[in-house]
């Protein structure tokens, strides 16, 4: 079975075609970086503008490329979370697609689609599992039970750890988007120069609060002029209380849970510093392991949507010509599928 995932929650424009049988077969996306880079964060308006502009475009590359137009045996996309109008473009494509070339059609969670992304590479993660989901709107800790039934066990009570990246990168001059540029620049910095706090480090919940830790260093930047070092020890600094503060709370629900197996995933899982010590607390804690996706995989793709439109219908033939979108569907919510 083939099938085509349609991705376009944010920013990015993103079409794949996944075979049950063989896997990825193709992956194209384009990306809106400079568009938004001007204004230094996404402009939810002219993002749903680019995404009516490009995705007949990057489907017309894929079909030409593969010729495989007519095998396409369901198209899956993205329902939510994500922006209002960006959603809409994809859904109301996906929707006349199908209709026209009468394909079943499967709304997908967003969030859920980058927490199994791991899988599209490595087929031994299985349930159940714990997973960190970390990007620039979500760091969620959940218990994955299995497929379409998961806990969300934390949340965060304020930023996301990726939108906080983006904000202190930002404050260092960084040029958009700046959490990669942030983690080049903490790779110059000198260990243990700076210590920054980790809030709810002791809290009994699995929530996470980066808010104050932003403010904390704003205070230190403001009004300072830095030369090229302080900002890498900053950098350095503030990464690793992120960082400390993702695995410590990851950890506790391992412990919880009596799990062996975390999932990293979303925009933060490609942070290297993160898989290090991720890899190192699950050996030495859980004789376990940790999964995250190939860094092309972490960010926003089609591939992740098609692959689990995939097993989401292999599970059960279900579809709807409905166009159905939902900005903050939760991912312990079913939505469309029970």
């Amino acid at each position: 079975m083939k099938v085509l995932g349609i991705e376009t929650s944010c920013d990015d424009t993103g079409i794949a075609i996944y075979d049950s049988i063989k896997g990825l077969l193709i992956n194209e996306l384009y990306d809106q970086k400079e568009i938004h880079a001007y204004y230094g964060g996404i402009v939810p308006e002219l993002a749903s503008r680019e995404h009516s502009k490009k995705i007949i475009f990057l489907i017309d590359k894929i079909f030409k490329k593969i010729n495989i137009k007519k095998d396409i045996d369901l198209i899956a996309y993205t329902a939510g979370p994500g922006l209002v109008g960006s959603l809409l473009v994809g859904a109301t494509f996906a929707c006349s697609l199908g209709f026209s070339l009468n394909i079943p059609i499967l709304p997908i969670n967003h969030m859920e689609a980058h927490l199994l992304s791991p899988m599209l590479e490595c087929k031994s993660i299985t349930f159940p599992f714990i997973g960190l989901l970390v990007s620039g709107k979500h760091t969620q800790i959940v218990a994955a039970y299995k497929l379409g039934k998961y806990e969300i066990l934390g949340n965060s009570l304020d930023d996301a750890a990726g939108e906080a990246f983006d904000k202190i990168s930002k404050l260092l001059g960084l040029k958009y988007p700046n959490g990669q540029e942030l983690s080049n620049l903490a790779m110059k910095g000198i260990k243990h120069n700076l210590y920054f706090p980790r809030p709810m480090k002791n809290d009994s919940s699995l929530n996470f609060s980066f808010s104050g830790l932003k403010t904390f260093v704003m205070n230190i930047i403001k009004d300072k002029i830095l030369n090229y070092q302080e900002k890498a020890n900053i950098a350095k600094a503030f990464e690793e209380a992120v960082i400390d503060i993702l695995l410590i709370k990851a950890k506790k629900a391992l412990y919880q849970k009596g799990w062996n197996n975390l999932v990293i995933a979303g925009g933060v899982s490609a942070n290297k510093l993160l898989r290090q010590r991720s890899s190192i607390m699950m050996k030495k804690f859980f004789s376990g392991q940790v999964f995250y996706a190939a860094s092309k995989f972490c960010t926003d793709n089609g591939a992740m949507i098609a692959y689990l439109g995939s097993l989401y219908y292999k599970k059960k033939n279900i579809s709807s010509l409905e166009i159905l979108i939902d900005p903050k569907w939760s991912l312990d919510h079913p939505f469309f599928f029970k």
